[in-house]
């Protein structure tokens, strides 16, 4: 190498100036703690409550019929009453979606025969959001009273979560720096900072409510329903760095 690349060579050296290669990749700095600190590692959990404010049905007609096509007929026209019914109690188009529409052949079994064709099962179902929870047990006789001899639910909900799983968020991390002044108190430092936070996961977990009563009352009282409680939960990792 000639004198001059070899000083080019040693001065970029020197400098930290040579670029990285197209293949080579960054390095992941590591987490610097200061040598007199300690690393504490502190998990929380926390809840917050809310009475659901929507209700999600599943609703649907079931038909038999000798041929196929008689059976999607009649299944048609019950099921056009069940969505007219659920237009009549006020629920938007955007909450009603068509979960399923099936066709299946009835078979008649014998022993050492093929099995034999007997008729045809028709079947639609729609996936409803009730979102006035107080109308809910009159929408379910509704859609009964005009074909539905399937109902599914209700499964209830909070429709904006986001500000409960914040409070459920503020209350593990004072529960977790709680616990951090805790620990260090009792090795005699003080908690300097917060060096990260992960949260690890929430989820809704529905109070058990009673199972809705479909026999058959009185015209002016509706299927009861009570919507009970909501319980959203978060968990944090959250870690803190002690020192004096």
């Amino acid at each position: 190498m000639r004198p001059l690349a070899q000083l080019a060579l040693a001065t970029a050296l020197a400098l930290g100036t040579l670029s990285m290669t197209a293949d080579a990749q960054p390095v992941a700095t590591p987490m610097t703690v200061p040598s007199d600190g300690t690393l504490l590692s502190v998990a929380a959990q926390a809840e917050a409550r809310r009475t659901p404010d929507i209700a999600n049905v599943s609703a649907g007609v079931v038909t038999q019929a000798a041929d196929a096509n008689a059976a999607m007929r009649e299944n048609a026209a019950q099921m056009a009453k069940v969505v007219a019914a659920i237009r009549a109690a006020g629920v938007a188009e955007r909450d009603v979606q068509t979960a399923g529409v099936n066709l299946n052949p009835q078979y008649r079994y014998a022993e050492n025969q093929p099995p034999v064709i007997t008729g045809y099962q028709a079947s639609n179902t729609v996936n409803v959001v009730v979102r006035d929870i107080a109308k809910l047990g009159r929408i379910l006789d509704a859609l009964v009273a005009t074909g539905a001899n399937q109902v599914n639910g209700p499964t209830f909900d909070i429709d904006k979560k986001d500000p409960v799983y914040d409070e459920a968020r503020r209350a593990a991390l004072d529960k977790a720096r709680q616990r951090a002044d805790m620990y260090a108190q009792a090795l005699g430092l003080r908690v300097r900072r917060i060096v990260s936070i992960d949260e690890t996961g929430g989820m809704g977990i529905p109070r058990p409510v009673p199972m809705m009563a479909m026999a058959k009352m009185e015209r002016d009282v509706a299927t009861p329903i009570s919507p009970g409680e909501n319980v959203l939960s978060v968990n944090l990792d959250v870690v803190f760095e002690l020192g004096k």
